[in-house]
């Protein structure tokens, strides 16, 4: 009989970690929100290019990349700004405090849906709701081209 009841689950995991516990859990916490933020602006960014009539990103696409980096700051901005207005004032100095430990913006708003995913016990169903605004809004805008004319003509 195994002696430790934890050897097959996933608190087992990175035992040459040197990191505590909560470190750990925060980190896989900001990994699964980011994923989650990812794979929203992927889905966002397929469903413009079909309402746009523009063809599928491609990996290999520089500029693709760079549409899609765009649509995750969008997303998280979206979601830091729509959770800030949803708490108290005092929820709101420890998010802003929470903001604080990131080393750029990207890092400093997925510190706060850490914070957030760990205060709000309906975290995850907001993100859903709020996700969904976000595109369900960048859907119905109009198109913006970022086209040459465009930018000399406005």
């Amino acid at each position: 009989m195994n002696e430790n009841p934890f050897h097959t689950t996933g608190l087992r995991h990175g035992k040459d970690d040197p990191r505590g516990l909560r470190e750990r859990i925060e980190a896989q916490l900001g990994e699964r929100i980011e994923e989650a933020v990812e794979m929203a602006a992927l889905h966002l960014l397929v469903e413009l290019r079909k309402r746009q009539g523009r063809p599928a990103p491609e990996t290999d696409s520089r500029a693709d990349r760079d549409e899609f980096a765009a649509l995750t700051t969008d997303l998280l901005r979206y979601l830091g700004e729509t959770f800030a207005r949803e708490v108290d004032p005092a929820q709101r100095r420890e998010l802003d405090a929470a903001r604080e430990e990131g080393a750029d913006a990207r890092a400093r708003e997925l510190h706060g849906q850490v914070w957030l995913s760990r205060q709000l016990p309906d975290y995850w169903q907001r993100f859903e709701s709020h996700r969904a605004a976000h595109a369900e809004a960048r859907l119905a805008s109009p198109h913006r081209s970022s086209g040459l004319l465009k930018r000399l003509f406005g």
